[in-house]
């Protein structure tokens, strides 16, 4: 009886919230928002007939209630007649029936994405909602609507769409659009929520079709250096397909990266993102949630379960004080908890019996839980786009709820963040960052990228990454980041010198000579780098004139007759590198001088000693940190020399300071059993080995509590690494390994270090000699530590000096297995001769037999050498 009555009040609830959301009108909202031309609204997603899409569907469903998102909702049904039979679904939303086209009826290719192209070209055709309606917005299922999506709030216009960015289709700036569209430079990198009127939607659809099909067939170009696709199969035509018909019919976007976040991201500060886009794995503490993992759930028609239960807002607190990060988990238990209010509330649609009480349904029932998930309302951050500058957004403010002034949220607070409205917006600000060709690179890639998402840094980043016709060829980590490419200095093209560390300021050059970017501040940083929080120019004191960097105090070149040779300012040559932050305008001038300067420092061979630069190996390595100084104070750039932005690990920490940057240079230490030296990892080939990660570092619990310094310390060098295997984790779920049970982590790199080599291999590392200070130690004992720390800071091998072993215990078993057999095979031979040579007496036979054994012997041996070099190759 209890459990009718609970259904009754349930399902009471459920159609009173569908009026509402369905009504198009907010509580307290505009007039605008009624259903009356010209502001009628229309919400599209498109899925077919499965479970997986099922559970998604509702969840997707309840935001759209909860949100309050005007006008009505229409789910793209894509099946088959066979699916159908057996589809249980079909009351879960509003639908429209669409012929499914994942098995295309021309060419039978298996594509099961162009259904959202065509599901749209089929409502528009079909469907009478289409004729009574000013404004469409396109979701994917995989989304939770956190507040109304209102067209002409965010700036759309007739001719001008928003959308979301997808910086990885790469295709949009090579050759791929060239091929599918007459007009390239109109090519936006957009996706995921599109907002559109519908006379461009008209206009737009058949030609997304229609350029779908065109790249899906086009398997020449399906490569990652073309698409960003990492497997190769053409996945993302239909985002191609979106890109190129907008395009090709001349809509352009205006493009926000604030209105959606992926959950496990950290939203900017003063964002309020208004969609959450669970498309990626996210984790609060030990608790993590993949949607992959939910591919074949029932749990939709499974009555009472739900997903596994995040942490409370309580434990949230408790897990993280920084309240950036703790706000990014805020979202990511705000997901799932919407995802399971709206399974509960399916569930009792369904009829199945009251569940069992337990303090999660309590929580999902409580005030504060319907306080914390109120509708979102935007704010100025949020509207700001990353095409135009702020003054230019056609906005109309009238229409724009913008929340009160009041102070940022204590997000335990069943409270509405809002955000003060600032005078003056910040200046916008792009991350870039240098790299080769190499799996070295590859994982240090990985790490930057992951941690920069998750520091809450303003603006997008991207990887400049220099590399040779030839190894691009095979080169197999274009998707791993935003990407310029860069042709290779390595080998300088004029004077045959080969110094890789050129390639940072060449690439710098040629991406400000070829990318438009309105970027008002660049942050340089090192690929070997971990972000531990956002590093801006407001708060660090950046100005137009005056950029911001870290000490690098053992360019004593600076101090002496190098730079009076060098510059004709040198008493402006400060020594610094590590982290930049420079206007704009200034890099345009310096970038040049950069490039210079590394190659006037580079040919000056007569100073390369010691005594002169600091350079321990006196090669010229940190000729390109001269260069950058150098060329600085040819312009008088005088910077704010910072010493609380960056910090190597394995050094002990001022007390009270938040670094915001580890550089893993350096190897280091945490007791005495547990090291880490990226030196040792050059040829491990951490991203595309599933399931690779480094050692684990040692449990806090066990660091010692007696010295304060060395716990802090060592707290630092843990987080480092943990943040790179978590970040390789991540990158292998989204690889879709196989079970990590199954297979082999790789071994670290035997380096052999040679302190007179005076040439290296392809893939030394930028910072050959390179050290930092501690800030709280004297300059000798620096200097004392010089020649141990340079040798440590990314020095490659020389050639045919690595110690040549077996990458995994398989290749041990096949070489032990193949060796025995061969001494079988020689000891039997050796047998057999012994029987044959009494008959065959005399000296000649004696010779005969040995120079017959001789080669053998070497041959057996040399077979085994190219075994030993073909293993550590592979």
């Amino acid at each position: 009886m209890w459990w009718w009555w609970w259904r009754s009040v349930v399902l009471a609830v459920t159609v009173a919230v569908a009026i509402v959301g369905g009504s198009g009108q907010r509580s307290g909202g505009h007039d605008h928002h009624r259903q009356q031309a010209p502001w009628r609204i229309h919400t599209l997603f498109s899925v077919e007939c499965q479970n997986y899409f099922d559970w998604q569907t509702v969840g997707l469903m309840h935001s759209f209630r909860k949100a309050r998102q005007p006008g009505p909702i229409t789910r793209l049904l894509s099946c088959t007649d066979e699916q159908k039979k057996s589809y249980r679904g079909m009351d879960l939303a509003p639908t429209l029936e669409v012929p499914s086209m994942s098995r295309h009826p021309k060419t039978g290719d298996w594509y099961p994405a162009i259904n959202k192209p065509a599901g749209i070209v089929h409502w528009l055709k079909h469907s009478k909602d289409a004729e009574n309606v000013d404004w469409v917005v396109i979701l994917d299922a995989d989304m939770i609507i956190r507040g109304p999506i209102i067209p002409w709030e965010l700036g759309a216009e007739k001719g001008k769409a928003v959308a979301a960015y997808y910086g990885y289709l790469v295709g949009c700036d090579n050759i791929l659009a060239k091929l599918h569209t007459k007009h390239p430079e109109l090519c936006d990198k957009v996706g995921g929520l599109l907002v559109m009127h519908i006379d461009d939607l008209r206009a737009l659809a058949p030609m997304w079709l229609s350029k779908t099909e065109e790249v899906r067939e086009d398997r020449a170009h399906w490569g990652t250096n073309y698409t960003g696709d990492i497997y190769e199969k053409g996945w993302i035509s239909e985002m191609y397909g979106y890109s190129f018909g907008a395009a090709e019919v001349g809509l352009r976007h205006k493009i926000n990266n604030n209105l959606m976040i992926y959950p496990g991201y950290i939203p900017q500060e003063g964002v309020e993102p208004i969609l959450m886009h669970y498309g990626l794995p996210f984790s609060v503490g030990n608790w993590s949630f993949s949607k992959l993992e939910h591919h074949e759930d029932i749990i939709v028609y499974d009555c009472g379960r739900l997903f596994p239960e995040p942490p409370y807002p309580r434990e949230v607190n408790q897990i993280e004080t920084a309240p950036e990060k703790r706000r990014a988990l805020f979202l990511n238990i705000e997901c799932i908890n919407v995802l399971n209010e709206g399974l509960l509330l399916q569930h009792a649609a369904y009829g199945c019996p009251k569940p069992a009480w337990s303090k999660y349904l309590s929580f999902l029932r409580s005030k504060a839980f319907a306080e914390l998930t109120r509708p979102k309302l935007l704010t100025p951050k949020t509207l700001q786009m990353m095409n135009e500058e702020p003054n230019d957004q056609v906005v109309d403010k009238s229409h724009v709820q913008i929340a009160e002034k009041a102070n940022v949220q204590v997000v335990n607070e069943p409270r509405v963040q809002v955000v003060d409205d600032p005078a003056k917006p910040h200046p916008k600000i792009h991350t870039i960052f240098s790299t080769e060709c190499s799996s070295y690179f590859d994982w240090q890639t990985v790490g930057l990228v992951h941690s920069f998402h998750q520091s809450g840094q303003p603006g997008n980043i991207t990887r400049l990454l220099s590399c040779t016709d030839e190894d691009l060829k095979n080169y197999k980590g274009h998707h791993l980041a935003p990407t310029h490419y860069v042709p290779s200095m390595s080998r300088h093209p004029l004077t045959g010198d080969w110094y890789p560390a050129i390639n940072k300021p060449a690439a710098v050059l040629h991406w400000l000579n070829h990318v438009r970017t309105d970027a008002e501040y660049i942050v340089i940083l090192d690929a070997d780098m971990i972000m531990r929080g956002p590093i801006t120019p407001w708060e660090f004191k950046a100005a137009k004139g005056r950029p911001v960097s870290t000490p690098y105090g053992y360019l004593i070149g600076c101090d002496n007759e190098l730079a009076k040779l060098h510059t004709r300012h040198p008493e402006a040559c400060d020594k610094v590198g590590g982290v930049i932050i420079m206007h704009i305008n200034d890099l345009r001038k310096f970038a040049l001088l950069w490039l210079h300067k590394t190659e006037e420092v580079r040919a000056d061979r007569s100073h390369w000693s010691r005594n002169i630069t600091g350079d321990v190996y006196e090669s010229g390595w940190i000729s390109e940190m001269y260069g950058y100084s150098f060329g600085a104070a040819e312009l008088n750039l005088r910077h704010n020399i910072n010493n609380e932005i960056l910090i190597y690990p394995g050094y002990v920490p001022v007390p009270g300071v938040n670094y915001r940057i580890f550089h893993y240079g350096l190897e280091f230490r945490v007791g005495s059993n547990w090291s880490f030296d990226k030196a040792n990892w050059i040829h491990t080939d951490m991203v595309n080995n599933c399931w690779a990660k480094f050692p684990d570092p040692p449990d806090p619990s066990t660091l010692d509590q007696s010295d304060p310094d060395s716990r802090a310390r060592d707290l630092l060098s843990i987080e480092c690494v943990r943040k790179l295997n978590e970040a390789l984790q991540l990158h292998h779920e989204r690889s879709r390994c196989g079970d990590p049970k199954l297979l082999s982590t790789p071994k670290q790199d035997t380096v052999k270090k040679d302190p007179d080599i005076d040439t290296v291999t392809a893939t030394v590392s930028r910072k050959i000699g390179k050290i930092e200070e501690k800030h709280n130690i004297h300059e000798s004992r620096v200097i004392n530590r010089t020649a141990e720390n340079e040798s440590r800071e990314l020095l490659s091998p020389p050639v045919g000096g690595a110690s040549q072993t077996f990458s995994s215990m398989r290749l041990w078993i096949i070489a032990l297995w193949a060796f025995s057999i061969l001494g079988f095979m020689i000891i039997m031979s050796v047998m057999l001769s012994g029987r044959k040579g009494p008959k065959k007496r005399g000296k000649g036979g004696f010779k005969a037999k040995r120079r017959s054994s001789h080669p053998g012997f070497w041959d057996i041996d040399g077979g085994h050498d190219r075994h030993l070099r073909n293993a550590d190759l592979s």
